[in-house]
């Protein structure tokens, strides 16, 4: 997608997205950082329901060098939310009221993967074994971000979107 939405309140919403596998080629180092945290159970993914208003769920990443991707129950809310809409934010948790470790976060719209060979793929790179009934979403970014509290040291690019 290329052309720029407006959300509720009239800001410009990009609708370019790549993969987890292109934006690792634009920033290595943002990505190494993201990849830590969201890969360090558990990150929290939003999802915009029918009625507009936000959903979160705690979820289980998995990053390969074919992208970013989640697995879901196929009568999953935040899986409709997706195929419905497309949008989410992605954050990962932190361990403690001092966020130790740092914040990342991704946005950016997830696509339901049909392909069979993608799914064996992800489903080998993932920490879990995955039930056969799970359907695959590949998560592609049109923003990511991070932070810290002095405990980490950060990426040198501490914001990237898909536009700039």
């Amino acid at each position: 997608m290329t052309s720029p939405t407006r959300s509720s309140n009239g800001q410009t919403v990009s609708s370019r997205t790549i993969g987890w596998g292109e934006f690792a080629k634009r920033e290595p180092e943002l990505a190494r950082f993201g990849a830590g945290r969201l890969t360090a159970a558990p990150a929290y993914l939003a999802t915009v329901r029918r009625s507009g208003s936000p959903r979160v769920h705690p979820v289980t990443p998995i990053i390969s060098p074919l992208g970013l991707f989640l697995f879901m129950e196929p009568t999953s809310p935040k899986g409709r939310d997706l195929r419905e809409r497309g949008w989410f934010a992605l954050h990962n948790g932190v361990p403690d009221k001092a966020g130790s470790g740092g914040e990342f976060n991704v946005r950016g719209r997830g696509l339901a993967m049909d392909d069979p060979d993608m799914w064996s793929h992800v489903a080998d790179a993932a920490s879990y074994t995955p039930a056969d009934r799970y359907i695959l979403f590949e998560m592609q970014l049109s923003e990511a971000r991070c932070h810290g509290y002095g405990d980490v040291p950060l990426p040198s690019t501490k914001k990237w979107s898909v536009d700039h």
